[in-house]
This record gives structure tokens, sequence and C-alpha cells, in this order.
């Protein structure tokens, strides 16, 4: 990782700074590229945005192509890095596909979506939109690397999952695989709104209420993937969960971490049910597992494994 280019990263983010973050979405990227990376090289740039510069780490596709996989990290995701990179072996996975990796950094208890406003209950100063963020001004400053904006796969792990689900919906012109390894894809579920709202304080004190408003609002519904399950008509999409029993990938994280863990996932074995049952009735063509594990890296990697070779066949890449 110390070979990284940093060069281009710190200058667009040193001038973005400089103006404080204005009117970004509406410039000319600082480091607009005129030629494509390296292929097979891995980079971290900074994108302008409206909610400043945003940093993501890639690594491009091995042989120049042009098809994205799009990455997201959960609940807690760092603001440095994504735990995909320090956490699995994604790199080697996909070392010699024909596949960007795109993993977008930070976004902790944001949901990857656009909120109403900043959260008050933490002093928030920029309100989240992670949607127009993936969905808008990402594939726009890719596409300046070579990227398509329409052969793109996204997946996600725990919050990043039900996001996954909901952005390919709703962006179907950019988006052909969506992948959810256990994601809490049924947020509208009875008391499940009160899970949030604690996970969500105790996660850097963020309100949902600033989020989506109240459970009333409609933008929960517009946000859960489960009710949400037909836009996916047509779309390759892997919906995968443990069954919250421990196994030996869970030895190295203590005991604390794996009550936690066993019970999110058992949590999020109910939401991929949910999902499953949900695409029956709609007979959509979803795949759903259901395997032993908790709420883990080991067990996500594990997932990005079997989801490999249906991602690489959506992409079209050989």
């Amino acid at each position: 990782m110390n070979s990284m280019r940093r060069v281009l990263a710190i200058a667009a983010a040193a001038v973005l700074l400089s103006t404080g973050g204005a009117a970004v979405a509406a410039a000319v990227p600082v480091h607009a590229p005129t030629l494509r990376a390296p292929a097979g090289a891995f980079q971290e740039l900074y994108v302008p945005s409206t909610m400043g510069p945003v940093k993501i780490q890639v690594r491009w596709a091995k042989r120049g192509g042009s098809a994205a996989l799009y990455v997201l990290d959960g609940f807690r995701a760092p603001n440095d890095h994504s735990q995909w990179l320090t956490d699995t072996n994604i790199l080697h996975q996909f070392a010699n596909d024909d596949v960007t990796l795109v993993f977008p950094v930070g976004g902790r208890s944001s949901f990857y979506t656009d909120w109403y406003r900043p959260s008050r209950t933490n002093g928030q100063r920029t309100t989240y939109r992670w949607e127009t963020f993936l969905t808008r001004e990402l594939p726009a400053f890719l596409a300046g690397y070579g990227v398509s904006r329409s052969n793109n796969g996204i997946v996600g792990i725990s919050m990043g999952g039900n996001a996954a689900l909901t952005l390919a919906g709703r962006h179907r012109n950019q988006f052909r695989f969506a992948g959810s390894f256990s994601g809490f894809v049924n947020p509208t579920f009875p008391a499940w709104d009160t899970g949030m709202r604690l996970a969500m304080w105790d996660e850097g004190n963020f309100n949902p209420d600033d989020m989506w408003g109240p459970r009333s609002d409609p933008a929960w519904a517009r946000n859960d993937a489960t009710v949400q399950a037909a836009a996916l008509r047509g779309l390759p999409v892997y919906v995968t969960a443990g069954n919250g029993s421990p196994g030996v990938l869970d030895l190295q994280y203590g005991a604390v971490n794996t009550l936690n863990a066993m019970g999110l996932e058992t949590m999020a074995m109910i939401a991929a049910q949910l999902f499953r049952d949900r695409a029956v009735a709609l007979r959509l063509p979803a795949r759903v597992d259901i395997l032993p594990g908790t709420h883990n890296w080991p067990y996500w990697q594990l997932a990005m494994t079997r989801a490999h070779p249906m991602i690489l066949n959506a992409l079209n890449i050989r």
C-alpha cells in the first residue's frame, strides 16, 4: 500500500478544501484525467461531490476493461479506508479479472442514502448524499478513466447490503448485478426502526429522523429492499446471511464480539428470509443462501467467493 499514488488525490483535496468544498458538484474535477490509469494498478483518489471530496480506493481492471464492481462497507465504515481491503482477500479474488473494483470510503451510519438534512444529534455539518454520489457523481468521475456508466455491479455487507439492492433497483441503467451479504434488507419490519435508531446512536450519535424522517415517512419504504423487490425483476441478485451459529472463523474475535455478531446475524437471517419469501411471491429468480456463520468478515469473504462467478457472468467478463 505504501506505493499507492497519492499526488493527484492530495492536489484535488487541497484545492477543494481551500474553497470550503463549495459548489463542487458543478465544478470541473480538479484532476480530470485524459488517460486511463495503468491496467491492474491500485490507486486512491478523491472525487468531487456535494458532500465535499470523497475518497475512493480503486483497483483498475486487469486488461483495461470498462466493467466495474462497486463494493460497499458496513455500519462502522472507516473514514480512511475500505474494510474490504484490510479484512478480506478481495483483491486476490479478482486479481485476474478484467473488472475495476471501486471502494467508496466513509459513510458510517449513512445507509448509503440521500438524507433529508445533517444529523442534528451529533453536530454533522454536511448532509449525506450517498445515493447521489454513487449513481451520479462517482460514475461521471470514473467515466473519465474509461469505466462504463452502465456495466456495473454493486455489493455491500450489513448496512451496505440493503443499499446495494435498493440502488440497483432504482438505477437499472447503471447496475447489472446486486448482492447483499448479511444485509438488513427489510428496515420497515416492525420494531426494526427502533433497532436502527439504537445502532445509529451507538455509531456516531446519528439521528434516523434526519435520514428518512419518522417511521411513517414514505422514504422508509422507498429504501426497503424487500418492499421494493419488484424493481429488481430481471436483475441477477444474490442475498446471503448466516444463521447466527459461530464456528472456527469466529475464534479470532473473542467472546463479546462473537456474541454480538451472533445476534446481528440472526437479524440479518430473518431479513434474508423475508426477502426470499417476497422474491418467491413475485417470482423473482434471486438466489438466497442461509448458511452457518455470524456477522463477521471471514463469512463475507466466503460470500464474495460464491458471488464471484455470478458477478463476472452478469458483467459479461470472460
